[in-house]
C-alpha cells in the first residue's frame, strides 16, 4: 500500500549539504496503523510530507498505493491526494469563516460529488459533533475543531490518512478522545492511518512503531496494540 524505498532529503546550507532524511525504507500494508516518532529535528514531520507528495525527496522514492508518486508532476500529485489521501494538520488549517459543515463540505463539492452536505452531516455525526455543524472555528474547542480537521479528512474516504501531531495541541481528555476516534475510523473504514507524533503513549497505542534518529530508521517493531 505505502511503500519508501532509501528516501533521503537534503537542504543547501551554507556552502554543504544537510542530510534531514537518509536512506530511509519500510512498508506499510493496507488498513494499518502506523505510529512515526522521534525526537525534534528527527526527520519525522519531513519523512511525513515525502510520504504525503507534499514534497519531493533528494533521492530514493514513495510508492502509494502501487503508484510511484516521486515520479509525478505536482499537479499528478494533487490530483491523487483528492482521490485517496487524507491529511490531518497539527494547526487544524480549518476555514475560518466557513461553518464545521461547510468546511468539511468543501472538498466534496470540489470532486463534484453528489450530497456533498449529507455527507458532511453525517461525518460530523460519526465524529461527536453533529449539534455544532453550524457553529464556525472560532465558536469550537481546539478537540472539536480537530474532529472537524478529521471529518474533513475522511470526507474522500481516503485509502490512507496522515496525521501531523493530532493530540498537539490538545488537554490529555480530549487528546484520548481523538486517539480513540482515529482507531474507530480506521477499523470501520480500512483506511491505512500514519501519525506522527512525539506522544509516547499515543504511539504504543497503533500496531507498529516507527522510530526515527537523525534522519535515520533505528526501530521498526510492532506494538500488539490494535
Amino acid at each position: 500500500m505505502l511503500t519508501a524505498t532509501h528516501l533521503t532529503k537534503e537542504y543547501q546550507s551554507g556552502n554543504g549539504r544537510l542530510a534531514v532524511l537518509k536512506h530511509v525504507s519500510f512498508s506499510v500494508p493496507q488498513g494499518a496503523f502506523v505510529a512515526i516518532v522521534g525526537p525534534s529535528g528527527s526527520g519525522k514531520t519531513t519523512l511525513l510530507g515525502l510520504l504525503a507528495g507534499l514534497d519531493t525527496p533528494s533521492d530514493g522514492a514513495v510508492s502509494l498505493d502501487g503508484v510511484d508518486i516521486t515520479r509525478m508532476t505536482e499537479d499528478q500529485r494533487a490530483l491523487l491526494r483528492g482521490e485517496k489521501v487524507g491529511f490531518i494538520f497539527q494547526s487544524f488549517q480549518l476555514i475560518p469563516t466557513l461553518t464545521a459543515l461547510e468546511n468539511v463540505q468543501v472538498p466534496l463539492e470540489l470532486r463534484g460529488e453528489d450530497g456533498s452536505a449529507d455527507r458532511a452531516r453525517d461525518l460530523l455525526q460519526r465524529v461527536g459533533l453533529g449539534d455544532r455543524t453550524g457553529h464556525f472555528p472560532a465558536q469550537l474547542s481546539g478537540g472539536e475543531q480537530q474532529r472537524v480537521a478529521i471529518a474533513r479528512a475522511f470526507s474522500n474516504n481516503p485509502r490512507i490518512l496522515f496525521a501531523d501531531e493530532p493530540t498537539g495541541n490538545l488537554d490529555g481528555a480530549t487528546g484520548e478522545r481523538i486517539v480513540e476516534l482515529l482507531q474507530e475510523l480506521n477499523r470501520e473504514s480500512g483506511s491505512t492511518v500514519v501519525i506522527v507524533t512525539h506522544d509516547i503513549a499515543l504511539a504504543e497505542r497503533t500496531g507498529r512503531v516507527i522510530r526515527l534518529r537523525d534522519g535515520e530508521v533505528v526501530e521498526d517493531r510492532m506494538t500488539g496494540a490494535g
